[in-house]
């Protein structure tokens, strides 16, 4: 039995996973962005970072993946939003899908933990 790989940088694919994490929203903002929060504060976003009209996903890195991750190929710093530890991943990274989901789940943690705590119990995290 094949096991097919959902391909995270089709939209659809991309809100579906992001979906299956704890009190995650998707708000569409930003002209055609799909952004995703977790109590209401942005963890991920897929939208169009260049200048080749290429979707992207983006999405918040501990200090140590901001360190690392921009030196491999199809990873660079995300526009506007690097000075908060930002990275922005094109279609033809280095990084296999599986690695990507893993780096988003971890986005979802850092801004998870930075909910107040009053918060963090209202949505169960």
């Amino acid at each position: 039995m094949k096991v097919e790989i959902l391909n995270i940088f089709i939209r659809e694919n991309f809100e579906q996973f992001i979906l299956g994490l704890k009190a995650v929203e998707i708000v569409h903002q930003w002209g055609d962005a799909s952004v995703g929060k977790v109590g209401g504060k942005i963890f991920a976003i897929y939208n169009i970072w260049n200048e080749k009209d290429e979707w992207q996903i983006a999405f918040k890195c501990s200090d140590m993946s901001f360190e690392i991750l921009p030196n491999l190929k199809g990873i660079k710093k995300a526009k506007y939003l690097a000075r908060a530890k930002w990275v922005a991943i094109s279609p033809n990274s280095e990084l296999n899908q599986e690695d990507i989901k893993q780096y988003i789940i971890e986005a979802h943690q850092i801004i998870a933990k930075k909910l107040s705590k009053a918060k963090r119990k209202k949505l169960d995290l």
